[in-house]
């Protein structure tokens, strides 16, 4: 007996109707297989397929078909995935339709590029706008050597979360400029690019001083894609939104940002916000590191004397307390720093 209401979409039929016959003991076997990418035209059923339903919600297109001892559900997701479940009388009837089934239906798998989709949000004359690019990205461990070795291991734990082990919705990474910050976030973006879409706001402030931007944003979904998926929203050098000496005027705008991290703007919505600053944590305000709320506050410093000449094979240009990966980029690639020579004492007045 199967009890439906008006919550229930006919997809929700579909999957119900698929198991019938496996809770009634009629076909006791069944296999399953999810498919990353399937191929245009690609069927998902066997040639002898009797069609006996078709749904087309929202984000998914749910068929159902039947044949002499077996059934067959098929979903497609216009993420461009699928899943295929096979019940059966017996255990090799299963497995014989589900290869049917899959037969031609994947793509070739892709050569990873290490290119990752990131949406990059600004406000528009239009209203708030999100532009898709694809943006080459570092794998973690190939960067690894190029942080000192605290914020190395720091970043390790984050980069092998999963969304079972996400915990905390706020990211900061602060330390002088040239450590790294946004390319470590790339290499992020990439490691976690199977479950996490990323996007840049180009313009923070503005993003948290509009209500109607930051529902925009907050809400994210495209069409197309699948709800559920998880987002990291990437706010760079926004020092002026999370200060503990913050101006009177950014008050409202760190509560918006609070609030679309555990509030009530982010239940519900898989975000997670990283904020990249140059600020000294104890600068930062205490609210934004209460645990639960901060994900991991990661600082990104200069690497040390040791390590630096490591890196370049040489001590030819580091200083005592050793250099940031930007310096040191420079220093192999034979680009001194051009800077004009200091102006002379004076030894008079000017006439």
């Amino acid at each position: 007996m199967l009890h439906f209401d008006d919550m229930d979409v006919p997809s929700d039929v579909v999957d119900a109707l698929a198991l019938s016959h496996f809770v009634s003991g009629d076909q006791p076997w069944a296999r399953t297989k999810r498919l990353d990418r399937v191929r245009d035209g690609a069927s998902l059923l066997p040639p002898n397929a009797k069609l006996v339903r078709v749904a087309v919600d929202e984000g998914r297109d749910a068929r159902l078909a039947t044949g002499d001892g077996w059934t067959v559900r098929a979903v497609r997701w216009r993420t461009g995935g699928a899943s295929i479940t096979v019940t059966a009388v017996t255990e090799e009837l299963a497995q014989s339709v589900l290869d049917e089934c899959m037969f031609g239906a994947a793509e070739p798998a892709a050569v990873d590029t290490g290119e990752v989709e990131i949406g990059f949000w600004h406000q528009s004359q239009m209203g708030p706008t999100r532009t898709a690019r694809h943006v080459a990205c570092d794998e973690w461990t190939s960067i690894r050597d190029n942080y000192e070795k605290t914020a190395g291991e720091a970043i390790d734990q984050i980069a092998g979360l999963t969304p079972e082990t996400v915990n905390g919705r706020l990211l900061i990474m602060h330390g002088s400029p040239g450590t790294g910050k946004t390319t470590a976030l790339r290499a992020l973006a990439r490691s976690w690019r199977d479950w996490c879409q990323v996007d840049v706001v180009i313009d923070p402030q503005a993003l948290f001083t509009d209500p109607g931007y930051l529902a925009r944003v907050a809400a994210g979904s495209q069409p197309g894609t699948d709800s559920r998926r998880w987002r990291l929203l990437l706010l760079e050098d926004s020092d002026d939104l999370i200060r503990a000496d913050g101006l009177t005027a950014t008050t409202q705008q760190l509560s918006r940002l609070l609030n679309l991290t555990d509030g009530l703007l982010g239940q519900g919505g898989n975000v997670i916000v990283a904020v990249t600053t140059n600020e000294k944590i104890g600068r930062l305000h205490p609210a934004v590191l209460r645990p639960g709320r901060c994900m991991a506050q990661i600082e990104v410093g200069p690497l040390p004397y040791e390590q630096a000449t490591e890196w370049l094979g040489s001590s030819t240009g580091v200083g005592a307390y050793g250099a940031t990966l930007a310096e040191l980029l420079a220093l192999r690639d034979g680009r001194p720093s051009v800077a004009t020579p200091p102006a002379p004492a004076a030894s008079g007045f000017y006439l």
